[in-house]
């Protein structure tokens, strides 16, 4: 499950504004801004919850599940070339 904390550093890292991920994720900039404000889990129902991690995937956003530490964000490497 996604946390608005989650939202809002995975935005940071693909220096992306609100807009956009609400264009990207076919989802209104409004419910992008409510969810964001939610401190821990997100209450959405699953396709919005897929259409953001859908989005950031697409721009290389890796969600992290929650271990010791706490859910987290990192960008995917960029493939090598050989």
């Amino acid at each position: 499950m996604l946390h608005g904390e989650q939202i809002r550093a995975a935005r940071a890292l693909a220096r992306m504004e609100q807009a956009a991920l609400a264009a990207a994720a076919d989802l209104s900039v409004p419910t992008i801004k409510r969810l964001e404000k939610m401190a821990g889990p997100i209450s959405a129902n699953t396709g919005t919850e897929a259409a953001i991690r859908a989005a950031f995937a697409a721009v290389g956003v890796i969600f992290l599940d929650a271990d010791s530490q706490g859910p987290g964000v990192r960008l995917r490497l960029p493939p090598t070339s050989a």
